[in-house]
């Protein structure tokens, strides 16, 4: 039985430059695992490498039947899709692999059904709305929503598409995203008024 919070932070086009921004403000201990969702379709990503760059945690691409655990970042591998079941990381096919993804929305699913910890889900920069679908079911589940501030993201229309599903908690840039994420960590997020 899991128990420890899983951050899914689902992005598309230009969310390196908020994985980055988010990754270099978290802290190595804060007892989470953060799961970065990312649309990749047409040759395997290197997003793990890079990102290790920038994270005090370790950074790992998933593979089928991988261990979920705590103060790990994990990125999910190009033209899969992702779910978790019984604590551990399961990779299929992925189901949509014609015109614009939703691994972010099939994760978040996933998420809500099977993860006994707390949810939080985070939508940032990216073309499309990947993700939107799912939120309102996080929520539902006792999770916590947060979208990446438009105006501070490369390509909007993924955190405007979760805005306005109505099922978002919080609208923050990047770097506020982390202070909450820790917030959330220790058990006391802070209201934020959505802009």
């Amino acid at each position: 039985m899991k128990e420890f919070p899983i951050v899914c932070v689902g992005g598309s086009a230009g969310g390196l430059d908020a994985y980055i921004r988010l990754l270099k403000n978290l802290p190595p201990d804060m007892g989470v695992a953060i799961v970065i969702v990312n649309h990749l379709t047409l040759f395997a990503t290197q997003l793990h490498e890079v990102l290790l760059r920038f994270s005090s945690m370790p950074v790992a691409l998933i593979t089928d039947q991988m261990q979920v655990v705590p103060n790990q970042v994990y990125v999910i591998p190009s033209n899969r899709d992702l779910h978790v079941q019984d604590g551990v990381f399961r990779l299929q096919p992925i189901s949509k692999p014609y015109g614009w993804p939703d691994v972010i929305t099939v994760f978040l699913r996933s998420l809500s059904q099977n993860w006994t910890g707390h949810l939080v889900a985070v939508i940032v920069s990216g073309y499309d709305g990947d993700g939107a679908a799912a939120l309102c079911g996080i929520r539902e589940a006792g999770g916590i929503t947060i979208a990446q501030k438009p105006a501070t993201a490369s390509q909007p229309d993924m955190p405007q598409s979760a805005i306005e599903s109505g099922c978002i908690d919080f609208v923050l840039s990047p770097e506020d995203i982390a202070e909450q994420l820790v917030r959330i960590a220790r058990g006391n997020p802070e209201s934020v008024e959505l802009l």
